[in-house]
């Protein structure tokens, strides 16, 4: 057995309270190298008599479910119900050679019989608070998001666009450009939305700001006066409301606009601003001309976003800053009852204001959503104190990689997802922020060099996913576009120029995504085929006795697929045929979902 691929840590994703009853445990292995594991747990302070005032542990034993594999290991799961909420434990690892080792809080220790009776170099869960587990908003689990850059959706009011918005979808975006999205824009299309069945709008930036995409924010307590006004944007969570939708914003506090009034003080008085300790001055002056990275080389007199002299960081440390920023936060939740926020460079702002902010923001609204900017991983951020989920593109970059650019294998593809859903508690993943493309990527039908059934599967993979999925604006007629700024095209709104074929496509897997939604969001994934020849990719998701079978053929062949364990109980929710026997034809680049009873 090699020990030293053996991991496992208290408190952490891989020893966690589930709920109030309830602790997760999960121990890693080399892969193929342990053939069992067998948890021995019980209460730290359950003992009974055996004679003369000495007592023995009383401990149960209980087999583990081997739940993933990634290339190098094997993840090892176990969900615990202590019946005092305090828990001891220790593994019993059965290597593929028939010996058995045990592996504690000291690490690896010679089994012998009175290891199951004497709590010696046992783990200890000491007792499970409330307070302390980690809680996301139910409602998440069953939400389908939308992203709208609000510039790009739709002009609804032309007498607040800019003087130089150009003619709607008139030419290819370039960076600076206007075209008059605005807040009225969106509410006039709310029935499109509501009728594609999308239940969440996740809005980029609309405070005042002098960019098209505003995450140069001026005044965050205002609406950018060419997006509308506060009784515009309240109509809008009010009708959006009425449809079953919820509002999340963004909100920019890493760093300000340069011409924000705080900034320009310190421009102006230097040193004798009030303002001067609001950001991370290295020197005065400060110059925007004299920060950046020119030529090859860096300089800075004051911290930015990148090198971005148009974006001075804030010190979010400072009681100042904290305050103004948690006024924002709770403001707009207070005054026009927004459901969550996505907050813009999450990871570049303390620790310690993020835990305050989570603090501020459910105290304002309790099942408020929360999702942090996070491109890697972000283990640190979902400890339950801070944000309920991140951007899951590390879960988007294994899709496109497989599905769309074909760049790995099946079983390449499968470690890497299990690798990644194995650094998250269950809690974190069932509500992660799931993604294809967004204002920051080039469009998945760009990727995807306009191939629509790469598009197709990628789709049908991420909403499989536990987590909550989201739809960048216009993917679902047919929109490409390649990184910034071409990803920001106008939408499309003829509805001769949009894809109707894809529209009923995306619009038909939000309504299973709901349908199963239990299923798919806490459903135990089980992988039933890897085919890296034939690009055949085939899993189970298991839920209360109900399951899920995804098929999916990468290929450009048809395949036949045999299911034999499922031949009497087979359902092709999908297309609707009925499978009579445990054989079914996947078509070249295509999939088949099959509902089965277990």
């Amino acid at each position: 057995m090699e020990k030293s691929a053996v991991y496992h840590q208290p408190c952490s994703a891989y020893a966690y309270p589930y709920d109030n009853d309830t602790i997760h445990l999960k121990i890693r292995t080399k892969k193929n190298d342990t053939a069992l594991v067998t948890l021995i747990w019980g209460d730290p302070f359950e003992n009974i008599e055996v004679e003369n005032d000495n007592y023995q542990w009383v401990s149960k034993q209980s087999e583990m479910q081997k739940i993933a594999q990634t290339d190098l290991h094997d993840y090892w799961f176990i969900s615990i119900k202590p019946p005092f909420h305090r828990l001891q434990y220790g593994f019993v690892l059965t290597g593929t050679d028939g010996k058995k080792e045990f592996y504690g809080d000291r690490g690896f220790l010679v089994l012998k019989e009175e290891t199951f009776t004497t709590p010696d170099n046992f783990f200890k869960f000491p007792f499970i608070h409330e307070v302390d587990r980690f809680k996301a908003p139910e409602w998440v689990k069953s939400t389908v998001w939308y992203q709208i850059f609000p510039e790009r959706f739709a002009n609804g009011d032309p007498s607040i666009s800019p003087k130089n918005a150009l003619p709607w979808g008139s030419k290819d975006p370039g960076r600076d450009d206007f075209f008059g999205g605005d807040l009225k824009g969106i509410i006039d299309h709310l029935d499109y939305l509501q009728d594609l069945g999308i239940n969440g709008i996740y809005l980029n930036p609309i405070f005042e700001a002098p960019t098209n995409h505003k995450y140069d924010t001026l005044d965050y307590f205002e609406i950018d006066p060419h997006f509308g006004d506060k009784e515009t944007f309240r109509k809008l969570v009010q009708e959006a409301h009425n449809r079953g939708i919820r509002i999340m914003l963004d909100a920019v506090f890493n760093h300000i606009g340069s011409t924000s009034k705080q900034w320009l003080d310190v421009v102006k008085n230097e040193e004798k601003s009030p303002y001067k300790d609001w950001f991370h001055i290295r020197s005065f002056p400060v110059r925007e001309d004299e920060n950046g990275n020119f030529e090859g080389k860096t300089t800075l007199s004051f911290d930015t976003f990148a090198f971005t002299p148009k974006m001075p960081k804030l010190n979010t440390a400072n009681p100042e800053v904290q305050q103004y920023l948690l006024d924002i936060a709770t403001y707009w939740i207070r005054e026009f009852d927004i459901d969550g926020w996505r907050l813009d460079v999450a990871n570049e702002v303390d620790h310690a204001f993020w835990k305050t902010f989570h603090e501020a923001v459910i105290n304002e609204k309790s099942d408020v959503y929360i999702v942090g900017e996070i491109w890697h991983d972000a283990w640190n951020w979902l400890q339950g104190d801070e944000f309920h989920s991140v951007m899951n593109y590390p879960l988007t970059q294994s899709i496109l990689n497989f599905f769309v650019e074909d760049k790995i294998t099946a079983t390449e593809a499968v470690s890497a997802i299990n690798e990644h859903f194995m650094k998250y508690t269950q809690s974190a993943n069932e509500v992660t922020f799931n993604l294809l493309d967004s204002h920051d990527t080039a469009r998945i039908l760009t990727k995807a060099n306009g191939d629509k059934q790469k598009v197709k599967q990628a789709l049908a993979f991420l909403f499989a996913q536990a987590g909550s999925p989201c739809v960048y604006y216009g993917t679902e007629i047919g929109m490409d576009g390649d990184n910034d700024p071409l990803c920001r095209k106008c939408m499309i709104w003829d509805n001769k120029a949009q894809d109707q074929d894809l529209f009923a496509f995306v619009k038909q897997l939000i309504h299973l995504r709901k349908r199963y939604q239990p299923i798919l969001s806490y459903g135990i994934v089980k992988w039933l085929i890897l085919d890296n020849e034939k690009k055949l990719l085939c899993f189970r998701k298991e839920h209360n006795g109900h399951a899920l079978i995804f098929v999916f053929n990468h290929g450009d062949a048809d395949e036949k697929v045999v299911l034999s364990d499922y031949r009497l109980s087979l359902d092709n929710v999908w297309t609707g045929e009925e499978i009579e026997s445990g054989c079914v034809l996947v078509p070249a680049q295509d999939f088949l979902v099959l509902k089965t009873e277990i």
